[in-house]
């Protein structure tokens, strides 16, 4: 008999992982996380099982950059990647190369878990939400510059409530990153001391789409915001976590900003209504006066001197008549003020700028002031009145 040919440890190995490596250079497995750790470094450690076997799994930073959710023990996904092995251990592993749930439930599974998990925590009580100013002078929104939900948002504001000031931190709503994005902006806007109310939005779409609301480190960022937070993501019939742990919920983004911001309309009416009512109490006022001097004229103590009351009578008389006239004329004062300013944000409204037919030009999203600051080397976004050109640079 012959005999078997001796191997050392190392080159048993070596072959082993040569002959998976091999055949096994691009599998899919379907299966569920289980101890998923996120290093430090920013790879990923986990397993992937089924009732039978359990296999160990590592995602490098440059892949998982790309994955859109973050993945939670008990998922069940679908990973694309090749087989390794590790020979100072002995084991193999699959170095994963792309990640996805395996379908919409296992999302809206993770959702109702991170959902009941913090409502358990206290972060949907209404005691915890604050109160939404009536009379905003500076709103800011976190949600994608060039999105028709922003455009959306400014065009609300302008018609309902001009006087106000739009601070705009431009976010990724949407695929990988997009949940940092709008924490970095969250964070920037409550760097801020006057600005009163902060809208977060985003357009329409699917359950993938929506899922950087939907994140926990999204839901606790917008909890420990000291600014008061609206959300606007999606549509009427799309919630997400983001929805339950803001403070005031609009079912658009158009939405939310019709509730951040008063009805210029219902402003003058108020006015108007507090000056009657002002009117009237003064008047009410005059008379329960009046009164009690005509019962002292009527008295006997001043029947002799009666001439002397009389003057005081006029004076007191000529006192409440300025007193309403000067009300009225600052009525009428604060009316213009606030007409005034309507008009003067109408004047410097930059959409009728260039309708003359100017232009806005920007590189780098930020907008290009002088011929000195522009850069022939970089592509430049050219807005006009009626359209936006991308100018891009040919090599």
């Amino acid at each position: 008999m012959n005999k078997p040919e001796v191997f050392t440890v190392s080159e048993l190995t070596n072959q082993i992982k040569y002959s998976l490596e091999e055949n096994f250079s691009y599998v899919s497995v379907i299966g569920e996380i289980s101890n998923f750790k996120p290093h430090i470094s920013g790879h990923w450690y986990f397993s992937v099982k089924d009732s039978n076997a359990v296999l160990a799994c590592t995602m490098w930073k440059g892949y998982n950059n790309f994955v859109f959710f973050t993945p939670r023990d008990g998922m069940k996904v679908i990973i694309n990647g090749k087989i390794t092995v590790y020979p100072p251990r002995g084991n193999y592993q699959l170095d994963v190369r792309s990640m996805k749930p395996a379908g919409a439930g296992e999302l809206q599974a993770a959702f109702e878990l991170l959902k009941q998990k913090l409502s358990d925590e206290g972060l949907f009580d209404d005691e915890n939400k604050k109160p939404i100013p009536q009379f905003p002078s500076k709103i800011g929104i976190v949600t994608a510059m060039d999105s028709a939900a922003f455009r959306d948002m400014v065009s609300v504001a302008k018609r309902r409530y001009p006087l106000v000031e739009l601070i705009i931190s431009p976010a990724r709503v949407q695929g990988s990153g997009a949940a940092e994005s709008i924490i970095q902006s969250l964070r920037q806007l409550n760097k801020s001391e006057d600005i009163d109310i902060i809208i977060v939005a985003r357009g329409g779409g699917s359950i993938e789409d929506l899922w950087a609301f939907n994140e926990e480190i999204v839901a606790r960022e917008i909890f420990k915001s000291k600014i008061p937070v609206i959300s606007g993501v999606g549509h009427e019939i799309d919630f997400t976590i983001a929805d339950f742990v803001a403070d005031l919920r609009a079912p658009t983004p158009s939405a939310a900003m019709e509730l951040a911001t008063p009805k210029m309309e219902d402003i003058v009416g108020l006015i108007n209504h507090l000056a009657d009512e002002s009117l009237q109490r003064i008047s009410g006022k005059c008379d329960d006066f009046k009164k009690e001097v005509m019962i002292s004229l009527n008295s006997y103590g001043f029947r002799i001197p009666q001439g002397l009351i009389r003057n005081r009578t006029q004076q007191l008389d000529s006192i409440i008549y300025k007193l309403i006239n000067n009300f009225g004329y600052n009525i009428k004062l604060m009316t213009n003020k606030v007409e005034l300013a309507t008009k003067s944000l109408e004047t410097h409204d930059v959409q009728r700028t260039l309708k003359k037919g100017f232009v806005l030009v920007s590189q780098g999203s930020k907008f290009v002031t002088r011929s000195a600051k522009f850069n022939p080397d970089n592509s430049a976004v050219l807005k006009f009145y009626d359209d936006e050109l991308t100018v891009i640079k040919k090599n």
